[in-house]
């Protein structure tokens, strides 16, 4: 390497930790004055991947530490980037010989990652905040450098229930998510406690795999769930259930599911690291062009992966559907993919486990989000591969269920203040 190369190399460096430092402590030379600077450093390190956001920064990466990586993932159609980059090349054109891992429920998925046994995988986005704090599970420090969907989502409910009106109408309903840590729960309990329905008394709320969410309905152990596709199109397809309300219609380009990984290995390994995160990037935005969403239908669709009929699979992606009340919609944005990770999705998310008791205690929802969520990075990444990319880390979200419309991340507290329903 010359002098010059050398030259740029640190001076890429020092910027990178400059703007950590700014995102995760605020004003850099209040909090150097306090601590010092070997403390400050010291401190990053503990909460940052600083070494793979280096990494992530230079305009090329060096040789991947590992090629062959172990990706889990749940067979529904939010982990569309993930799986289909090892079909379509994703993974080989960035240097990975990488293998996707199916697991049949999100706890399995977690352990498989706290354990090891992946390297990377497919996570519901509360998931890396709540195993980053210790929160249902042991305390392991992660990173989500990248949002795998938006939208994508929906209540269905069984074909009993085609006389609800209202979210009020749920009463004594017993519900299915994913998981606890999972949008689908929190936006469930958002839209029941809109309607006035306390989430917690009111109704029953349960972790059901989605594979086993249709034939839960289909046995009248659940009214319905807030569960990922393909399962809403397959229990229409399967005539026991309808398509309620679409997540679209509660949040607008709300997140789902994630790319995340284990702090450790983003540390260890930031080469391969830096071009697994490239991979998913570029398979994020070639789902995102609606033009592709047929081939793509047709390469998830196999046994080994989702194990659903295509034209299912085509349904939800190309937003042309029957939604089980005699209706053909045509709902382009029905799913999305979109990689940025926004902080303050993560916020968003924060004040919900607090408002439902999942966190005790004060948080930091800014330190906490600019922890997980690699808004900064993403926004390299993006840049590297000739995407256009969000220049804010955090905006203003807007809600269409709701008394209050708009969550500004500024006003967190006074925010989650403002729900009449709430545990905390």
């Amino acid at each position: 390497m010359d002098q010059r190369s050398g030259n740029t190399e640190a001076l890429t460096d020092r910027l990178v930790e400059r703007s950590v430092e700014h995102a995760v402590f605020g004003d850099r030379r209040d909090f150097l004055k306090q601590v010092g600077a070997g403390t400050a450093a010291a401190a990053l390190a503990s909460v940052f991947p600083m070494a793979a956001a280096k990494a992530l920064a230079q305009a090329k990466l060096g040789p991947p530490e590992k090629k062959d990586l172990k990706i889990g993932f749940i067979p529904i159609t939010c982990a569309t980037p993930i799986i289909m980059a090892e079909p379509m090349g994703f993974y080989k054109k960035h240097g990975l010989t990488a293998q996707v891992i199916k697991a049949s429920s999100w706890a399995m998925i977690r352990d498989l990652s706290i354990n090891k046994e992946s390297d990377a995988t497919h996570m519901l986005s509360p998931m890396p905040l709540a195993i980053t704090m210790g929160v249902g599970s042991q305390e392991v420090p992660y990173v989500m450098p990248a949002v795998e969907n938006i939208n994508g989502q929906a209540i269905t409910l069984a074909n009993k229930h085609k006389g609800v009106k209202s979210a009020a109408d749920f009463k004594g309903f017993k519900f299915g998510v994913p998981f606890d840590y999972s949008m689908h729960n929190f936006l469930l309990r958002y839209v029941v406690a809109e309607a006035g329905i306390d989430p917690d008394k009111d109704i029953q709320i349960r972790a059901v795999p989605p594979p086993e969410m249709v034939a839960n309905l289909r046995a009248g152990n659940l009214d319905g769930y807030l569960g990922p596709d393909p399962f809403n199109q397959r229990a229409v397809y399967e005539n026991e259930g309808f398509i309620w309300m679409l997540s679209k219609d509660i949040w607008p380009g709300h997140p789902c599911c994630a790319f995340a990984a284990r702090k450790e290995f983003a540390e260890t390994a930031p080469n391969a690291f830096g071009a697994l995160f490239r991979a998913i990037v570029d398979a994020t935005q070639y789902a995102h062009e609606k033009k592709n969403r047929k081939e793509i239908a047709a390469a998830i669709a196999p046994r080994n992966y989702l194990n659903q009929p295509v034209e299912v699979i085509e349904a939800v992606l190309t937003g042309q559907f029957d939604n089980g009340l005699g209706q053909k919609m045509n709902v382009p944005d029905r799913v999305d993919f979109d990689p940025f990770p926004y902080h303050s999705m993560a916020v968003w998310i924060l004040t919900q486990m607090k408002r439902w008791g999942y966190i005790k205690g004060d948080v930091d929802y800014q330190k906490v989000a600019a922890q997980v969520f690699l808004a900064d990075q993403c926004r390299e990444v993006m840049k590297s591969l000739g995407y256009k990319a969000p220049e804010k880390n955090s905006v203003v979200h807007t809600f269409l269920v709701g008394k209050q419309k708009t969550f500004d991340p500024a006003r967190a507290a006074e925010y989650l203040s403002g729900f009449a329903i709430k545990r905390a």
